[in-house]
Parts: structure tokens; C-alpha cells; sequence
């Protein structure tokens, strides 16, 4: 542990604990707080790594900690915190033994400056998300394929829901993720681009559409439209969008999950970028 690192023990249901349980259900409470909690090992070394704000380090006051615990101990001044075991197990989530590590991390801004604004910009507009779990999943689709950043709007699920980071396994961290209440920042934020030269497309998803997914050109600038799982893509988004394009699908099923169409539409940009062809 770093010098500069402070230590406390935590045995009891005291006010700090009841703050840090009430980050696992209470979405107002992560924001009034600035804060939620992270479980898990790969996703506590990818928020490590990408430099995010560690406010504090919970473990089993009982348990020797392993190598990769110390490792990640030292590597932040966080607090550290040593806990009775039944109470690091349910701010773990676990029902038998409590997990090795839980990360108390800051929220970062919602702010779209967090997305890099390039000529090979390729981000996803998540529409009023109702599963959490599904934002997770886009946001992992996201980091593997390459995706600039994720945009969730609209009344919709919270980005930092236990569920959502779990899902993520990690991407959460590794890839912008910003959280807004409208379309309108964003289609302000398009203006911007286009006004900079970067000539962004806009292409949404409809098992309607005429172009097939392989015959449309994403190898520019564009941002990819997801809609809610159950009622698709708000009024505002529908009508903003440049291009609708559909996903050739055979079989009995007439539509897709959300954050998997998304993936399958990630797949096809990565893949058009890298061979510099549609088609």
C-alpha cells in the first residue's frame, strides 16, 4: 500500500456502509454521491488502468490478499478499507464468499468533449435502454469493434447500474460512455462536427429498410442509432437519421436484441474500416 493511502475498518452497518449499499439499487444516490461500486477482477484492473478515480478499496479484513489484490492496492492512494466478510459479501453481491476486492470509483462528467471527435468517429446512440444489461453488453460490443464512444439518452436505464458494469466486463472503462436526458445535446454536437468538417452519417437499424447492412458504406464518420428494446428509436432520432439499413436475417425470428443488432451493425463498420470497402 502507497504511503499516502489511508486505512479504515468497517465492521459494522455504520453510516458508511449504508451509503455504499444504498450505490448498488439507488440511482440517485450514485449521483448525488459521485460514486458507484465495482465488482469483479477484471473490472477493477480496467478501471485502474484507464486512470479512473478510485475513491476507496474494500477487502475481507480475514482474508491474506492475493497478489493481484496488493498489486491493485498499491497502485492507487485510495482508502482502504477492511471489512467484516458478510459485509463486503453483500456490497459484493455474492452469496457464499465475499469477493476479494469491491472499488468504490468517481463518476465521470457527462460530457460528449469525452468522445473523440476524428474522421473515423464510430459511436452508438443508445435510445431510452430499459435492461441494464444491455447496455453492458453494447458497451463491451464497443470496445471490441473499435467504437469511439457510447451515448445513452432519454429516460432509460443507468450506465453504472451493477448489472450494466458487470455485463461491460470491464469495457465500461475502456470506452466513453455518456449519459444525457435528450437527443438534443448530441444533435447540437453533430452540428459542431459537421461545422469542424467531419461530415457525420447518422444510420439506424429497421428490419424495413431497402439496404442490406453489408451494401451500406460506414467506413466514414458515423453514428449508429439503437432504439429502446420494445418500442425502437424516439421520434426525434427517426427523423434525424441520414440512412436506415436492415440486417439480413433468415429463420423464424423477426427481430433481434438491441445490443446484439448493435454488435452485428459494429461488427460490419470494423470490418468495412479495416478492408476499406463495403460490400
Amino acid at each position: 500500500m502507497r504511503d499516502n493511502a489511508t486505512e479504515l475498518r468497517v465492521t459494522t452497518r455504520n453510516a458508511r456502509f449504508q451509503q455504499w449499499s444504498a450505490l448498488l439499487e439507488n440511482r440517485n444516490r450514485r449521483h448525488r454521491a459521485g460514486e458507484f461500486l465495482v465488482q469483479g477482477v477484471r473490472p477493477i484492473t480496467m478501471a485502474v488502468r484507464h486512470g479512473w478515480e478510485i475513491r476507496a478499496l474494500l477487502h475481507d479484513r480475514d482474508v491474506p490478499l492475493s497478489r493481484w489484490a496488493r498489486e491493485i492496492l498499491d497502485a492507487t492512494p485510495a482508502t482502504r478499507v477492511a471489512m467484516a466478510p458478510a459485509l463486503l459479501a453483500e456490497l459484493g453481491e455474492k452469496t457464499e464468499a465475499p469477493p476479494e476486492l469491491v472499488a468504490v470509483v468517481g463518476l465521470p462528467a457527462d460530457d460528449l468533449e469525452r468522445i473523440p471527435a476524428a474522421p473515423d468517429l464510430l459511436a452508438v446512440v443508445f435510445d431510452r435502454p430499459t435492461n441494464p444489461g444491455n447496455i453492458g453488453t453494447l458497451l463491451r460490443s464497443a470496445d471490441a469493434f473499435g467504437a469511439s464512444g457510447v451515448i445513452v439518452t432519454g429516460h432509460a436505464a443507468d450506465v453504472y447500474d451493477p448489472r450494466a458494469v458487470r455485463a461491460s466486463t470491464g469495457s465500461l472503462f475502456a470506452v466513453p460512455a455518456v449519459r444525457l436526458s435528450s437527443a438534443e445535446p448530441v444533435l447540437d454536437w453533430l452540428d459542431a462536427l459537421w461545422a469542424a468538417g467531419i461530415e457525420v452519417g447518422v444510420v439506424a437499424t429497421d428490419e424495413r429498410a431497402d439496404v442490406d447492412l453489408p451494401d451500406a458504406d460506414l467506413t466514414g464518420p458515423t453514428l449508429l442509432l439503437v432504439g429502446n428494446e420494445t418500442t425502437g428509436l424516439s421520434a426525434a432520432w427517426r427523423e434525424r437519421a441520414d440512412r436506415t439499413v436492415r440486417i439480413p436475417m433468415g429463420g423464424s425470428a423477426s427481430s433481434l436484441n438491441a445490443a446484439t443488432a448493435a454488435s452485428i451493425v459494429l461488427y460490419e463498420a470494423a470490418r468495412q474500416r479495416s478492408t476499406g470497402q463495403a460490400g
